[in-house]
């Protein structure tokens, strides 16, 4: 039998290592998420007399000392707008199993939409943060939450993502009648860069954490999704468009706030 040239064989297995890089990548990921998951939870409210008692309102995650939370500022927003009476804390655990653990509000940067909850009691996994001045378009990345809240029981859902873009925070509006208060005052301000992601999140993902696939490193936080028409249709029909605060804005928060 005739040999094969040496060139085709090098190409044959070059082929074979390309076509077991997918199985690799997707095996990382996996081990990735069973170590994040301790690490996230749910964000909400506690209230004994309302059935049920806790209410979901966003996703968050541990990092420092494991009794620091971050999740965006609009998720705790929303709580102090409805009811400031309310018990703060998170979600641990999963499914039936999910337990509430109260928390104080330490911090709140409306500028980033980030917020900064202590816990107190023992403290849980943390994840670590990465330089996100290294983050590059193309890169992947995964982000791990809550997307439909206890609607489907406090279980965790991780999405696979893409930077697609580095952005300013803001882009001016196409016309003068979609500018809103909350608008201007952005654009009287130097907009900073987030990340744009080729990737699907909903409303409940507010609050998680933007990881490296392979690594775990978190290098962002999710906040926005953008929404084509009403706000309902960020369910029934999303974009697939979705922003992350970089970490450099999560490590400022928790610098400050040692």
């Amino acid at each position: 039998m005739k040999a094969l040239p040496l060139t085709f064989s090098a190409v044959l297995l070059s082929c074979l290592a390309l076509a077991s890089a997918p199985c690799r990548a997707d095996e990382a990921l996996a081990q990735v998420i069973a170590r994040v998951k301790p690490s996230i939870v749910g964000v909400g409210s506690l209230q004994k007399t309302r059935t049920p008692p806790m209410s979901f309102l966003g996703t968050g995650f541990v990092a420092g000392d494991g009794l620091s939370v971050l999740t965006c500022a609009h998720v705790i927003q929303k709580l102090l707008d409805a009811n400031p009476n309310e018990v703060i804390g998170i979600l641990t655990g999963q499914g039936e199993a999910a337990q509430f653990r109260p928390a104080k509000i330490q911090a709140l940067d409306m500028e980033h939409d980030l917020a900064l909850l202590r816990l107190a009691g023992a403290p849980l996994p943390a994840l670590t943060l990465g330089d996100a001045t290294t983050v590059r378009e193309g890169q992947a990345m995964a982000f791990t939450g809550f997307p439909l809240g206890t609607l489907l029981g406090l279980h965790h859902v991780t999405h696979r993502a893409t930077v697609s873009s580095l952005t300013p925070v803001v882009r001016p509006s196409a016309t003068a009648q979609r500018l809103d208060t909350r608008r201007l005052a952005q654009l009287q301000k130097a907009p900073y860069t987030v990340f744009q992601l080729d990737a699907t999140a909903y409303p409940g993902s507010s609050g998680s954490p933007l990881f490296d696939p392979e690594t775990g490193l978190v290098y962002g936080i999710v906040n926005m999704v953008y929404v084509k028409g009403l706000k309902e249709a960020a369910i029934s029909a999303p974009s697939g468009i979705t922003y992350a605060i970089p970490g450099s804005h999560i490590q400022a928060i928790m610098l400050k706030n040692r």
